[in-house]
């Protein structure tokens, strides 16, 4: 049975029509709207993390605060940036956000995408080792981070009080099986397997080799699976993959994105980051015939979790609307159900 979730870029602007005109309101918005999913039945809330931008940075106190008002929906990431991250006060942060989830918590980390910042990781103190470049920086600090959750003993105990290794604490037993890494091609995706974290993909692949977006995406995700399974790492891996899926019910909606529906429904290719990209298409339309499209989607098909991105500056009334709209019109077509549906039959 698939899951859904939405994946909030936690944007804010006080521009004409944003609903989102601060920081705080973002934030605020953010547990709302995470609040509202649960209640509508869908399983996941994620956020994603950005530096020096108007959008969300430091996701735990977020994630903390959304455990605290949610008991079933699964809360994440997509994906911090681990350039940026201190990795052992990482494991703290993340420990504590799924301790207060009651183990909820599915953090999506990976190298980052290209931030505004120019030299943004070295200003935070991060800067790579001889040899090194800043994706193996994210690398190092991504081993470090999840030894630290491991449980392992990391710091010499002072002979006054103790002997031996100290683990970093507190420990969340099972976060380390909820690490996901977001790939952007398919050699990633199998390092990924190779590590033993989840696979979360997006909407764009920094490679293209011509095929539409679906089939490429697929194609790592087998990848991913093939690789997985010759590793032997002692569980399942999960596999998610994020899409704009937008019905145009209301007359609101056509009029927000009516034109998007002209412009936005193809495959685009460009360079990002020096690389030549596919960017996926948006699924804006009629929900009967996105419901369709979707259904046929190769990587959506091959995928156990669908991440919904969402316009979160239209404000958390809308959004609300705009996930009870795919839960009730687009999402059955790829197999989904409620989660309240789920207990009620699992209750019967």
């Amino acid at each position: 049975m698939k899951k859904i979730g939405f994946l909030s870029f936690g944007n804010w602007s006080s521009a004409q029509g944003s609903r989102t005109p601060t920081g705080g309101e973002a934030l605020l918005q953010a547990i709302d709207l995470a609040v509202a999913a649960e209640e509508i039945g869908i399983d996941g809330a994620s956020f994603r993390v950005h530096h020096f931008a108007r959008q969300h940075a430091s996701p735990f106190p977020l994630l903390a605060a959304v455990a605290a008002r949610t008991s079933r929906i699964e809360i994440g990431t997509g994906v911090i940036d681990m350039r940026y991250e201190n990795p052992l006060y990482m494991a703290e942060e993340a420990a504590a956000a799924d301790l207060i989830s009651r183990g909820r918590l599915q953090l999506g980390i990976s190298r980052g995408s290209p931030e505004p910042a120019l030299n943004g990781a070295a200003t935070f103190g991060y800067v790579p080792g001889d040899g090194e470049d800043y994706a193996d920086l994210a690398r190092r600090h991504t081993e470090v981070f999840r030894y630290g959750i491991s449980g392992a003993g990391i710091a010499e105990a002072d002979p006054r009080m103790g002997s031996g290794l100290l683990p970093i604490q507190p420990q969340s037993p099972g976060l380390s099986e909820r690490i996901w890494w977001g790939a952007g091609t398919r050699k990633t995706a199998v390092w990924a397997a190779e590590q033993g974290m989840n696979l979360m993909s997006s909407t764009l692949l920094t490679e293209d080799t011509g095929v539409p977006f679906d089939e490429l995406q697929a194609e790592q995700i087998q990848m991913f699976r093939d690789t997985w399974a010759e590793q032997g790492h002692g569980f399942e891996p999960r596999v998610s993959v994020s899409r704009s899926v937008i019905p145009l019910v209301s007359d609101e909606d056509r009029q927000y994105f009516a034109l998007s529906a002209l412009r936005e429904t193809r495959d685009q290719v460009g360079v990002l980051d020096g690389a030549l990209s596919r960017f996926g298409k948006s699924y804006i339309g009629e929900p009967d015939v996105i419901a369709e499209q979707l259904a046929n989607d190769a990587a959506v098909q091959s995928a156990d979790t669908l991440m919904l991105t969402v316009p979160n500056q239209l404000g958390v009334d809308y959004n609300a609307r705009l996930l009870e709209n795919v839960a009730a019109h687009v999402a059955p077509a790829i197999g989904w159900r409620r989660s309240s549906q789920l207990e009620d039959a699992a209750n019967r």
